[in-house]
């Protein structure tokens, strides 16, 4: 079983679909899209391998989370829309894992500096997690460094997880004294990120082979394959932050795994949104 198999559980699939197809874009009409209706969930997990009791509990954590909120329809029926932090959090997302900007070695650094008193310890593993998650990797104790370009996104999640006060954030250049490169290749596991890309690809790329002989991109199949590859690819662009190509070996994956996840999207995106507008607009 590979990494990304074991990550697929319900309450992750559940922020994927979120993000692919549960935010304001346009719809039929141009209307844009509601709360998600829970018959409409049960359905959409359901085609994922997901039963209804795992549906109604991930939705429940999600909810304790903050990140999904209790609405009504347009009908009246019951559903779950994104609160506000859920929304700032996929779109956050976005830029990560849509956008892959590439970062330049002139671009510089972003570095976490964090201090939190003893008596506050677990808000200090919190911090660590969530800069890992982040992507960022460790300088030193307590010194974390990302790409500039993640800035944004680091304030915003430190902020909404109300762990700003404990950190503060310096944006530069690295001056030495060891080459930038081997430096790299101490702050973060290369071997460890290249090998979630060669996992990503071994799932992937048959997924993309077998579409790029089909005629036709029937709604369900396309729903199906494409949540399973975003759930999937959108942890890649956290575990490996887009470090400048000069940094990193010749033989690094990520570029072939963003290839191959695009085609992925530009190919299932748009079926797999028609099958999810007929799904959550009932009978």
């Amino acid at each position: 079983m590979t990494d990304q198999q074991t990550q697929r559980t319900p309450r992750s699939l559940i922020v994927t679909l979120y993000g692919a197809y549960g935010r304001d874009e346009p719809g039929p009409a141009d209307q844009p899209a509601g709360p998600v209706p829970v018959a409409a969930l049960i359905r959409l997990l359901g085609v994922l391998g997901v039963d209804p009791p795992s549906v109604r509990s991930a939705v429940s954590r999600l909810k304790r989370r903050g990140l999904l909120v209790p609405a009504r329809t347009v009908t009246g029926a019951a559903g779950y829309g994104l609160s506000d932090a859920g929304r700032q959090l996929l779109d956050d997302g976005d830029r990560r894992i849509f956008g892959r900007p590439a970062a330049r070695l002139s671009d510089g650094w972003v570095l976490a500096v964090f201090s939190v008193p003893e008596e506050e310890r677990h808000k200090r593993h919190l911090l660590r997690s969530r800069l890992a998650r982040l992507g960022f990797g460790t300088a030193a104790p307590g010194v974390w460094i990302a790409p500039a370009h993640l800035y944004e996104e680091t304030r915003h999640t430190l902020e909404r997880l109300e762990l700003a006060p404990y950190v503060e954030l310096f944006t530069g250049t690295h001056a030495g004294f060891a080459p930038t490169a081997s430096s790299v290749a101490r702050w973060w596991d290369l071997d460890a990120i290249a090998a979630q890309h060669r996992a990503f690809l071994a799932e992937q790329e048959p997924v993309l082979h077998r579409w790029s002989r089909r005629r036709t991109v029937p709604g369900e199949a396309a729903y199906h394959d494409y949540l399973l590859a975003l759930d999937a690819w959108r942890r890649l662009p956290y575990a490996d932050p887009g470090l400048p190509s000069p940094l990193l070996p010749e033989d690094w994956p990520g570029g072939r795994a963003a290839e191959v996840f695009g085609r992925l999207h530009d190919t299932l995106q748009a079926a797999g949104a028609r099958y999810v507008r007929e799904v959550t607009a009932g009978p």
